[in-house]
């Protein structure tokens, strides 16, 4: 059948499929990894023990330099008073603006240079990055962030608040 209708018996009248296309919702933007299906992006600012602290989602084609400033400004846990932050960053945010924006909101940045972390895994050291990746990780035992169907942008960050509530309660308890 090359129509969007089925028959259903005989002489009837067609009836309309029961699939409905998805259709996405602000925040998103096409995928630029995944066919360029539309797609968005959780943007998590996790502790020393990956504990989600910042949350931010964006459209999948946005750089993830651009999502850094307001995930910064998002922070839902604030340090004490003249506390030493340190800001773990992979070499896809290195950049003389990024640097500065970091530095701008009290973080002491560690940015990978590019090739620095290809050196620093031959001399036998490890990347920290693995505490994100954990975060991630936790996120998508949460079924329902793994497709995102809400058409709001806000409907979506509440269900990522809820799974970071989540994750912090599991990591209390």
């Amino acid at each position: 059948m090359t129509s969007c209708t089925a028959l259903s018996g005989s002489g009837s009248q067609p009836t309309p499929r029961c699939t409905k296309p998805r259709s996405a919702g602000k925040k998103t933007g096409p995928n630029p990894t995944d066919r360029g299906k539309s797609g968005t992006k959780r943007h998590t600012l996790t502790d020393g023990g990956g504990v989600p602290v910042g949350l931010l989602i964006t459209p999948a084609n946005w750089h993830d330099q651009r999502g850094l400033r307001p995930l910064l400004d998002e922070r839902i846990v604030r340090a004490a008073p003249h506390t030493e932050q340190h800001l773990c960053l992979d070499k896809g945010y290195d950049a003389p603006p990024i640097a500065r924006a970091v530095r701008h909101r009290n973080y002491i940045p560690h940015i990978r240079a590019r090739g620095e972390e290809r050196r620093a895994c031959r001399r036998g050291t490890r990347p920290r990055r693995w505490v994100v990746e954990r975060t991630h990780s936790w996120f998508n035992r949460c079924r329902k962030l793994l497709i995102r169907w809400e058409k709001k942008p806000q409907n979506y960050l509440a269900l990522v608040q809820f799974a970071a509530t989540i994750i912090v309660f599991r990591l209390a308890g």
